[in-house]
C-alpha cells in the first residue's frame, strides 16, 4: 500500500464557517482520527500487535459471558468474508480470459517466468482489511452490551458449522490460487536473467509482489 493510500478510507471534507460548534467539533475529532490512521498505515506490525490484543479481549469477554453466541459467529463470518478479499487478486483471472474483446483491460498474473512481471494487487488492501476487521470487533463489543442480541441458540453447532465453512471456503481459495498460479504473501520482482535453481526460485511463486 502507498502512504497515502489512507486518505481514501473516508477523509473529512472542510469545516463550513457558518456550521454549527457540534458540527465542528464532529469534524476536527474525524480529521484527528483520519491523521492517525494515516501515520499508522506503515506500521504493520504495531497494527496487527493491536488487533491480536483487541481480539483476544473480545474471546475472552465472549467465553465469560457465556452467551451472544450469534454475535460471535457473525464476526466470524464477517471476518471470513474479509480475509478471502484479502487473499483474492482485484480481477479474478477467469473474467479476464472469458472477456470477448480480447483486449488487456486491466493487470492480470503472470503464469510463466517469460512473461512480464506484473504485481499482485489485492481486491481488498491490507490496510483495509485491518480497520474493516477492527470496526467489526469494536461493534460486536457494544452489540455484548445489548441483552437483545443474547440470543439462545446451541453454540456447538454454530462452531461446528463455522468450521466446516472456513475449510471449505479456505480450500476452495486455495484451489483457486493453485490453478491461476498466485501466493499473495510473496514480495519482490522475479529475477528472470538467472539460470538454473535461481530462476525456478523466482517462478511464479516468487514473481507476484504484494502490492497492498
Amino acid at each position: 500500500m502507498h502512504a497515502g493510500e489512507a486518505y481514501a478510507y473516508g477523509a473529512p471534507g472542510p469545516i463550513d464557517a457558518s456550521a454549527s460548534p457540534f458540527a465542528k467539533a464532529q469534524v476536527d475529532a474525524a480529521r484527528k482520527i483520519q491523521t492517525f490512521l494515516d501515520r499508522s498505515v506503515p506500521m504493520r506490525a504495531e497494527r496487527w500487535g493491536a488487533y491480536a490484543v483487541v481480539m483476544l479481549l473480545y474471546l475472552v469477554r465472549a467465553y465469560f459471558l457465556r452467551g451472544y453466541y450469534i454475535v460471535t459467529y457473525g464476526l466470524g463470518i464477517y471476518n471470513l468474508n474479509l480475509l478471502i478479499g484479502f487473499l483474492s487478486p482485484q480481477r479474478d483471472p477467469e473474467s479476464l480470459r472469458a472477456s470477448a474483446d480480447g483486449e488487456d483491460d486491466g493487470p492480470m498474473l503472470p503464469t510463466s517466468n517469460e512473461q512480464e512481471f506484473k504485481p499482485f494487487v489485492r481486491r481488498l488492501p491490507e490496510f483495509k482489511f485491518w480497520l474493516m476487521s477492527m470496526k467489526s470487533i469494536g461493534t460486536a463489543f457494544v452489540m455484548t452490551l445489548i441483552p437483545v442480541f443474547d440470543i439462545p441458540v446451541f453454540w456447538p453447532i454454530l462452531l461446528m458449522y463455522f468450521i466446516a465453512l472456513f475449510v471449505m471456503t479456505m480450500k476452495q481459495q486455495l484451489k483457486h490460487m493453485i490453478k491461476h498460479k498466485y501466493v499473495p504473501f510473496t514480495t519482490g520482482k522475479p529475477k528472470h536473467g538467472d539460470s538454473g535453481g535461481s530462476g525456478r526460485a523466482g517462478g511464479v511463486g516468487g514473481g507476484l509482489k504484494n502490492n497492498d
